[in-house]
């Protein structure tokens, strides 16, 4: 019988991250068939409380079983070394686990800011300058700032429904590129602009993945013209 709370898990990604550290399982040599096994009994169970399993889980549970497989067939007769099955499975959790390890960072530092309150803290204290004194790549933008646009542009998403069940591979180079394609069209944009057309949680988090690495590699500037005012993304023409 399980005793995990359901809405601890933000999706497929998300269980399979659980079940990796509470089994103390190497990311990079995930046991499918046992990890397969877990995943299905969690799903059964999901059922057996009549709560409606959500699409992205039954296509994991597909994927699961297809690598499963894929490792017991044996290779085909002159047939060249495949990829290890699991390696796309693998990448997307190292993404997913590296978003939750920021995301966490952003909320202790969070805590850590609100704290300091009652000792005169300014806001100023926690802009972050990048690279070169002179250039600051996030114009007085906050990490928590940022994080804030993505919640917002999040929440003023559209609430679709996507009946059919389909594969979804997504990276962050691809949305590196995705985000680079769109801004050789602009100068300027709101993330909420970059993300307004997508459907999926999942894309939306890696594009959200992407920008940071954009921010990081000088591509792009980030910046707020007026308090409270929605952020906007700027290319970095330097």
């Amino acid at each position: 019988m399980y005793t995990i709370k359901l809405q601890e898990f933000e999706g497929p990604l998300d269980l399979l991250l659980f079940f990796i550290k509470r089994d103390e399982l190497d990311i990079y040599n995930i046991p499918i068939s046992r990890i397969t096994r877990e995943f299905l009994d969690y799903i059964h169970y999901m059922e057996s409380l009549d709560l409606e399993v959500a699409g992205e889980f039954l296509v994991m549970a597909a994927e699961l079983m297809q690598v499963k497989v894929r490792m017991l067939l044996p290779p085909e007769p002159g047939e060249e070394e495949e990829q290890d099955p699991r390696a796309n499975l693998v990448k997307r959790l190292v993404e997913y686990k590296r978003f939750k390890e920021v995301a966490v960072q952003m909320t202790k530092r969070e805590e850590e800011r609100r704290k300091v309150y009652s000792r005169g803290y300014f806001e100023a204290d926690e802009k972050v300058m990048v690279g070169d004194e002179d250039e600051n790549l996030l114009r007085d933008v906050s990490l928590f700032d940022l994080i804030a646009s993505f919640k917002f542009a999040v929440e003023r998403m559209p609430k679709k429904f996507v009946h059919d069940i389909v594969r979804l591979n997504v990276s962050i180079d691809e949305q590196v590129e995705y985000i680079m394609d769109y801004f050789s069209r602009r100068s300027e944009a709101t993330f909420f602009e970059l993300i307004k057309d997508m459907q999926e949680k999942i894309r939306v988090v890696v594009t959200f993945m992407a920008l940071l690495e954009l921010i990081r590699a000088r591509k792009v500037i980030v910046r707020q013209p007026d308090p409270f005012a929605e952020l906007s993304i700027i290319r970095n023409i330097n």
